[in-house]
């Protein structure tokens, strides 16, 4: 229904936990090379358990292979530099969301290649620097879901 679109990431639990996050949420989890890690690594099979044989996980070795791939939908950017609230926001199933490497987060001229409506954060508390990556994957998948009447949930 939806697109994790993981840029460049560097710590395999996060994935790990994203992985787990797309298999029971129907989502397609997308890592944009190069990766800070191996995929057997045992770090990120310990966090995503044995959810990897129920996700859809594709590697691309650009953001624009990605989406001349997947064509998505729409593409939004997450980042603590977004004017834009993630509640802001109607999604659309096959919506494709970005999100940056833990330690630098999306470059800048990335973003600004995506336009200022198209970069979205989330709300915390003053003098805050982020959160945790696979925690803002999992907030923003759900608000889309949510917004899809949790379409494909079981009871």
């Amino acid at each position: 229904m939806f697109h994790v679109v993981l840029y460049q990431p560097e710590i395999p639990p996060n994935t790990g936990n994203i992985i787990r996050l797309c298999a029971n949420t129907g989502s397609a989890l997308h890592l944009i090379g190069p990766l800070g890690f191996d995929l057997d690594d045992r770090k990120l099979r310990r966090a995503g358990l044995d959810y990897r044989e129920w996700a859809t996980l594709r590697v691309h070795a650009s953001l624009d292979a990605f989406q001349i791939a997947v064509q998505p939908s729409r593409l939004w950017a997450l980042s603590t530099r977004g004017t834009r609230l993630l509640a802001q926001v109607s999604y659309q199933p096959g919506d494709a969301f970005l999100f940056g490497p833990e330690t630098r987060g999306l470059p800048q001229d990335l973003l600004q290649a995506i336009g200022d409506a198209a970069v979205l954060r989330l709300p915390m508390v003053a003098n805050s620097r982020s959160l945790n990556l696979s925690n803002t994957v999992a907030v923003v998948i759900y608000e889309a879901w949510r917004q899809q009447g949790f379409a494909g949930a079981s009871r």
